[in-house]
């Protein structure tokens, strides 16, 4: 079958309104690498770098979909990015909903967030 290697995988994340989105995923920490009329990509990790947490948003939106997607994104320190959503005042800033991390039983520390859309995320640490 040949060496069959990946690179990256990336979600397509539905926006109802582009530019807001767009300017919420910059606030919570993502790099805008490049946006077209309806399409970015963004992407969190070391400037230049593209790397495995990236995500495609899209100028198009189904709020069934939406609101049936979840995000995980695994960190290093959940605490510094809760610190980093609560000192830029992004569930304000966007009228979402975000909640405090939390030990979870199947061995992550998470939080939640909710994008302007509706798409929940889960930003996590593992605890093992």
């Amino acid at each position: 079958m040949g060496d069959l290697k990946a690179i990256e995988i990336k979600a397509h994340v539905p926006a109802q309104d582009f530019e807001l989105s767009k300017q919420f995923y910059q606030d919570l920490g993502f790099t805008l690498c490049w946006s077209s009329e309806g399409l970015a990509y963004l992407h969190v990790g070391p400037h230049g770098s593209h790397g495995k947490a990236g995500i495609l948003l899209q100028k198009f939106y189904v709020k069934e979909f939406a609101e049936n997607l979840m995000m995980h994104l695994l960190v290093e320190d959940v605490d510094a990015w809760w610190e980093h959503v609560k000192e830029k005042q992004i569930a304000e800033k966007y009228a979402v909903r975000a909640g405090p991390p939390e030990d979870r039983e199947y061995k992550m520390r998470d939080f939640v967030l909710f994008d302007p859309s509706g798409v929940l995320w889960r930003i996590a640490q593992a605890t093992e």
